[in-house]
């Protein structure tokens, strides 16, 4: 329910667009809307969240740590909520602004809680498809608003967005705090209880809960020396464990950004007048919010079976292939009239359905990547500061990809800035074939062997290995696992 209020956000920026946009005459181009944009000022509307949430991201960790995952999932709503209120009542271009700054800090501020939550609470079978599920809920909310726009004006579909958040906090009240936070935090019964919940409502002497719970005490006390604190050292910061993952994740971002779906999605009906469509140019983006959401849908069903590299690599090759067909198309015939129609062609649907697919096989890959790496590939000490940074450069690319569009446009014509688009997605399928692992199915300590030089893994682990002590089933990081006698643990947990 957060992730579905900052997709509803991310959405209200695209249908609120053609009626805010300025006409000929300096009028918006909706007279109900009550304020113009230019161009330069749209640039900066359909911008602007992607850098407050890069400010979001750098308090996330800070925030989350000391107060613990679900109190500051449920305070991040009350972000959406003013921001949607802003929105309804905004009568001038400032406020328009401070409107998308508020929802893009709440953005920001919900990742580390909400991606370190789900990744301490999942088992390592599940852990790849709820993480690539919290993407598939953003793109719902992204569709929801854009299915919303279509027969709304915007004032009404920001209010309409204000339930979303307010479910949150409601939805929030029902479920426990993470058992890995509390372990930290010396609050072991607390955890025993959040554990049983979270495995089934199990009872905490049935064996799996009690030999999950021994690992992480035992866990708590082998690193009592590296519990999480919200600001890092520079020690820990310059660790190999830190910096090939950051810099991984970042590069994940920078991919999945400048392939071109970022301004695609923003800009979406600006570039469908500009290339073309067959049908109504309001249609085809609800149709590419509708592929977007069967693209993480499909990823989140695909990722447990076919491991998290393939999607990748695929995604990223399809996505350059389909960018440089649109740029091509619109180089050798021309660019549409001004209400976006391409005439009766036999060919005339090609940069449409171009865009369409590429939509679809980002979202099924590159686009959910970078989040579902960004639970699993940090070390306890500094997971809570890393998922905050990791999000905020993430969003930090995201700013500059969309800020840049007009700016490339002008300078490279539209087809030169596909085709720059492909080359950056052709680019990240050579560059993450030889440096991505294969996390899915392997548990956290694994993980962290990789990126720590000990182990190199490039295929998906087992699907829940309980019995050969590699610790498939567990979600917390438990160097525990390593120890000779695991169900001797659990016995001495339950005395």
């Amino acid at each position: 329910m957060i992730l579905l209020s900052y997709g509803m956000s991310l959405g209200f920026v695209t249908i609120a667009i053609p009626a805010l946009q300025a006409s000929a005459n300096g009028t918006a181009a909706d007279p109900a809307a009550g304020v113009a944009l230019s161009k330069s000022q749209i640039s900066w509307f359909g911008s602007i969240n992607w850098i407050m949430v890069a400010f979001g991201g750098i308090a996330s960790g800070p925030f989350a740590t000391p107060w613990g995952r679900k109190p500051a999932m449920i305070a991040v709503n009350f972000c959406f909520v003013v921001g949607y209120l802003v929105f309804y009542m905004a009568e001038s271009v400032p406020v328009l602004y401070l409107a998308q700054a508020v929802c893009g800090f709440g953005g920001g501020l919900l990742e580390a809680p909400v991606l370190t939550y789900i990744a301490e609470i999942a088992e390592p079978h599940l852990r790849g498809a709820m993480s690539a599920s919290t993407t598939a809920v953003l793109i719902l909310g992204l569709f929801i608003d854009f299915t919303l726009g279509s027969a709304l004006d915007w004032r009404t579909v920001a209010l309409v967005n204000i339930s979303a958040p307010i479910l949150a906090v409601v939805s929030l009240c029902f479920v426990p705090e993470s058992p890995h936070w509390l372990v930290g935090q010396g609050r072991l019964e607390e955890a025993r209880r959040a554990l049983c919940w979270l495995r089934g409502w199990a009872r905490p002497e049935d064996e799996a809960v009690a030999l999950e719970m021994a690992l992480l005490e035992r866990t708590l006390k082998q690193n009592s020396e590296k519990r999480p604190s919200p600001l890092p050292s520079l020690t820990q910061l310059r660790q190999r464990t830190f910096l090939v993952p950051f810099g991984l994740v970042v590069y994940a971002f920078f991919v999945g950004h400048w392939s071109g779906m970022t301004p695609l999605q923003t800009f979406a009906v600006s570039i469908f007048t500009t290339v073309g469509t067959p049908i109504n140019k309001y249609y085809a983006t609800v149709l590419i919010g509708l592929v977007e959401m069967t693209g993480t849908v499909a990823c989140v069903a695909l990722v447990h079976y076919t491991g998290k590299r393939p999607l990748a690599l695929t995604s990223t090759l399809g996505a350059g292939v389909c960018f440089i067909v649109a740029a091509t198309y619109v180089h050798v015939m021309g660019e549409a009239g001004a209400d976006g129609a391409m005439g009766s062609g036999p060919w005339a649907w090609v940069p449409m359905a171009a865009l369409v697919v590429s939509a679809f096989i980002s979202h099924t890959g590159i686009r959910i990547l970078p989040w579902m790496l960004i639970g699993e590939v940090y070390t306890p000490d500094v997971k809570g500061f890393a998922s905050g940074a990791s999000g905020c450069m993430g969003y930090v690319i995201g700013f500059t990809a969309n800020k840049s569009f007009f700016f490339l446009q002008e300078q490279l014509s539209l087809p030169g800035t596909f085709w720059l688009y492909g080359v950056v997605a052709l680019s990240g399928t050579a560059v993450m074939y030889f440096y991505l692992p294969e996390t899915e199915g392997h548990p956290l300590h694994e993980i962290l062997e990789h990126f720590n030089g000990d182990r190199v893994l490039r295929s998906k682990g087992g699907k829940n290995k309980k019995v050969d002590g590699e610790g498939g089933m567990w979600a917390a990081d438990n160097p525990a696992l390593e120890t000779a006698d695991p169900v001797k643990a659990a016995g001495e947990s339950r005395l």
